[in-house]
């Protein structure tokens, strides 16, 4: 089977957002891909952490992925910085990493506005540690939403440059983009991407948010003018609120524009929020369910799968290079 690699960084909890564009697809791929989903913490430390906070979400992300079924009998999941290599690896990859190309990430354009008093070198080469965790296990399909499809032509590019210095050495990776779902948008700014780092908490539905704070935010989320429920180019917002609503039902968009024409946007809203809020107490009830030393024995057995896969290619990577 072909290799996946995916991750999200354990910053706070993960939101609707992570599941619909991201965790949503990782069950599907785990039937038909050898699947590696890591909690990538060495990327979230490029902006200040509590270390007690950060080891809790770590721990909640890792049972946030279980409650959401990702299944650790067909996938490995396993925490970034328990394999040394990922740091390894990408401190090589920095040294064939051209400057310019890394000024041109727009993530890191948008972050550092972002956090302009924080900003450090590793924000600066947070892509080229996301190319590491990729090359590492000869990853062939990324699954990515449009906006981290330019991290993966990096990895691209890094890979087949060290394959012409060095002879052979990466498998050259392919961007797995699905349209729908693939990037949820915030209910408070139907421009801008669902973001659990955002300053409002409008802009997000958090997977532990309580029923009635859930539906607060689906009741107050920004909508179109106009009246009808319908989505489109010029109506941003209820696209946003639809594909939502598809994504958790199963129905298709045109099926719940016709459930609701003739209805205004409270109506529609209301049952939104049923569903969301259907959804997320499910979620709740597995995800406490969990028992922290299991859920930490199997990010144990994870990472010593992924310690052997990645010891294999930096040994292999170290002879090409004259290091050993």
């Amino acid at each position: 089977m072909q290799k996946v690699f995916s991750g999200i960084q354990p910053t706070n909890i993960i939101h609707i957002g992570n599941y619909l564009g991201t965790i949503k697809n990782w069950i599907e791929l785990q039937k038909s891909y050898d699947c590696l989903f890591c909690i990538v913490d060495l990327h979230a430390i490029t902006v200040p952490q509590k270390p007690e906070a950060l080891r809790q979400n770590i721990l909640n992300t890792a049972k946030a992925y279980l409650a959401l079924e990702v299944d650790p009998r067909k996938s490995t999941i396993f925490v970034q910085s328990a394999i040394k290599e990922h740091a390894e690896l990408a401190w090589i990859l920095n040294t064939i990493a051209k400057i310019g190309e890394m000024e041109r990430m727009t993530q890191f354009k948008d972050k550092a506005k972002q956090h302009a008093a924080t900003v450090n070198l590793g924000l600066f080469a947070y892509p080229v540690l996301m190319a590491a965790d990729i090359l590492l296990y000869d990853t062939e399909v990324v699954p990515v939403g449009e906006d981290q499809k330019q991290h993966v032509e990096l990895a691209r590019d890094l890979a087949e440059r060290f394959n012409h210095l060095f002879g052979e050495t990466f498998t050259v990776p392919e961007p797995l983009i699905k349209k729908e779902g693939a990037r949820i948008m915030g209910l408070d700014d139907p421009t801008k991407k669902m973001s659990k780092s955002t300053p409002s908490a409008a802009n997000y539905i958090a997977l532990l948010d309580s029923s009635e704070i859930a539906r607060k935010k689906i009741m107050r989320a920004v909508t179109d003018s106009g009246t009808e429920v319908k989505s489109g180019a010029d109506k941003p917002a209820l696209t946003n609120l639809l594909t939502i609503y598809s994504l958790l039902t199963g129905k298709t968009i045109k099926e719940i524009e016709k459930e609701y024409a003739g209805k205004g946007y409270a109506d529609f809203k209301k049952g939104l929020a049923d569903v969301v809020v259907e959804f997320l107490t499910d979620f709740q009830i597995k995800f406490n369910a969990l028992n922290d030393s299991d859920v930490r024995a199997i990010l144990q057995t994870g990472a010593e799968k992924a310690r052997t896969m990645a010891g294999k290619k930096m040994e292999k990577m170290r002879k090409k290079m004259g290091l050993e």
